[in-house]
């Protein structure tokens, strides 16, 4: 037996409810007697605690997984900015047009391949673990 029991909502959240409702395929009272058993139920925090938790974890491994990433890359652009200041000798002054043209070329070729790999869903760090296992078993 159930008890009928009359309750007043904000227009804005008896919306909310309607909606729910509906895309849930449930009606109206079922979409709040759960929100008040789970309201009133003693493990409601502790489940709450738990979601919160997996929540913050997941989080927590992506910003790992982030900074990671953003350690590789600019390593990755620092070692190479050392190895091509290295071996690039200055140029004299009458080759520098030559140069600057030759460069803007490479240049735009760069962002082409850069554009094509990034539309394939390649990236340099996936393939950093490939070629380490391809160097260590050669080598084993």
């Amino acid at each position: 037996m159930r008890d009928r029991m009359n309750v007043y909502f904000p227009p804005e959240l008896l919306r909310q409810i309607g909606d729910l409702a509906e895309r849930k395929g449930l009606s109206r009272s079922a979409i709040v007697e759960a929100a008040v058993a789970s309201f009133l139920s003693p493990d409601g925090a502790d489940r709450r605690e738990a979601a919160f938790a997996r929540r913050l974890d997941r989080l927590s491994r992506q910003v790992q997984r982030l900074e990671r990433n953003v350690g590789i890359s600019t390593e990755t652009l620092a070692l190479f900015i050392r190895f091509w200041l290295t071996i690039t000798p200055p140029l004299p002054s009458d080759a520098q047009a030559a140069a600057q043209i030759k460069g803007r070329e490479r240049y735009e070729g760069f962002i082409e391949a850069l554009g094509r790999r990034l539309q394939k869903g390649q990236s340099l760090l996936d393939e950093i673990p490939q070629d380490i296992e391809g160097t260590t078993g050669e080598g084993g």
